[in-house]
């Protein structure tokens, strides 16, 4: 008898190992892959969190692509291309912008079925990655940013008309609110009016217009005005003001600074009767009331899915001085807010999914389990068929958690010259000195991801 017993527990303890190996072995996500880098973010070492991306990424530098741009990859490549941004390599920068533009695709939470958001969150996590609208919006928006500070309005222009293929693709599929078109349209109208194409310039200034209150815009639609006939009533309105008394020859500066993150995904648990009053609206009564029966059987307990965590940095105030003086900012935009508001459309259908792949672990277990006929055998075999299911059921937490939480301008006509640039924000500073021709102009960003 003792030594049946003693078998017993053998095989119980096996069974218990057998879990914890399993789990252990499939627990591990992207989140967690990334949370050293942007840990070292969030102590103002962006070089070290470049060189942590690369480590991923299997190559040497930043100078670097990987041979292979998937699954993952895509992602990476992704997350360091803000990190060179921040760094000040933004010819690299641009590259990776443009390699994962290729390779992601834009994600419909608000209108995806429940299949559909089963997949992307949960199964096949080396597959493409696939964001959400404002994810691929500021994809474009950025690398719009990393030409003009080079001064390229040949690549500026590209990236113009690619944001406004995707804006226009996204207002029609979910509604105009959301396509972000202030911060992108106001660099895509700086970059036609430098462009010397007025009317094109005009057009992104009114879209800019329609989204914030950005008041440097007056001087350049009075100057515009008076090239192309383009109105609209916003552009009316804005022609109604007297314009500022400025020099024909002066130059142009505008700043740009991006700082904070957006929250990245996590790995969430609730208890499983949180986690029916959240689905309430997605899951179908039969999966309800299985998972209430299971619960009220100690099968179930908990349920684990994906969230978001907390954004970074979103209430920190930028400054720019121009030659010592306080240079106002202007068009804050927080996409952090928006991040939160993509991702609340969808999170009930992503908790209904995780209860019902929850279920069919269980119900995996019981099949198991019978079909051996139960004893400590079925039980082992049962809770190593569930523990399998349960590593492979792991929460997909790939998300874009480099991507600043705000993005700010400010914008100033100066004389022709030499001119000094102080820009602060999150306890980063950066000086920079410009040398400006007549009718010149210079785009100075900066990026700080703590």
């Amino acid at each position: 008898m003792k030594r049946r017993m003693s078998g017993v527990r053998t095989l119980l303890l096996c069974s218990v190992a057998l879990v914890s190996l399993v789990l252990g072995a499939g627990c591990a996500g992207y989140s967690d892959r990334t949370q050293a880098a942007r840990t070292a973010l969030d102590a103002g070492r962006a070089r070290e969190a470049a060189h942590l991306y690369n480590e991923e990424l299997g190559v040497s530098s930043d100078k670097d692509a990987p041979t292979k741009v998937k699954g993952d990859n895509t992602l990476l490549v992704l997350e360091r291309s803000t990190i060179l941004q921040a760094l000040d390599e933004y010819e690299l920068s641009s590259r990776d912008l443009e390699i994962a533009d290729k390779q992601i695709e834009v994600l419909d939470l608000s209108r995806g079925t429940l299949d559909d958001i089963s997949k992307y969150m949960f199964s096949d996590d080396a597959g493409p990655y696939q964001s959400p609208a404002y994810e691929k919006l500021m994809v474009n928006t950025l690398n719009l940013v990393t030409y003009l500070v080079r001064g390229d309005l040949t690549g500026a222009r590209v990236e113009a008309r690619r944001l406004s293929v995707l804006q226009q693709f996204i207002a029609e599929r979910e509604g105009p609110e959301k396509s972000l078109t202030g911060p992108g349209n106001y660099l895509a109208g700086f970059t036609f009016e430098k462009s010397k194409s007025p009317g094109e310039a005009l057009r992104y200034y009114d879209e800019a217009l329609q989204h914030g209150n950005y008041t440097t815009l007056a001087d350049s639609v009075h100057r515009l005005a008076q090239l192309d006939p383009y109105r609209t009533p916003r552009l009316q309105r804005v022609l109604a003001s007297p314009p500022s008394a400025g020099d024909d020859d002066s130059a142009d500066v505008l700043v740009v600074i991006s700082y904070g993150r957006v929250p990245a995904k996590i790995a969430k648990r609730v208890p499983i009767g949180l986690a029916l009053t959240f689905a309430s609206g997605y899951i179908s009564p039969y999966d309800q009331a299985r998972a209430n029966k299971l619960a009220l059987q100690g099968l179930v307990t908990w349920v684990n899915y994906p969230t978001l965590g907390q954004a970074h940095g979103e209430y920190g105030m930028p400054e720019s001085w121009l030659d010592n003086r306080p240079l106002p900012m202007e068009g804050l935009l927080a996409i952090d807010a928006e991040a939160q508001r993509a991702w609340r459309q969808g999170e009930g259908k992503v908790i209904a999914s995780a209860i019902t792949r929850m279920l069919t672990r269980v119900v995996a277990g019981e099949v198991t389990r019978r079909a051996t006929g139960g004893g400590v055998l079925g039980l082992i075999l049962g809770l190593g068929a569930q523990a399998t299911l349960t590593a492979t059921d792991t929460p997909d937490t790939r998300s874009w958690g480099t991507l600043p939480a705000r993005i700010a301008f400010g914008r100033l006509r100066v004389p022709a010259g030499k001119h000094t640039l102080q820009l602060a924000v999150r306890g980063a500073v950066k000086r920079q000195t410009i040398n400006l021709r007549k009718n010149g102009w210079a785009v100075v960003n900066l990026t700080v991801l703590r």
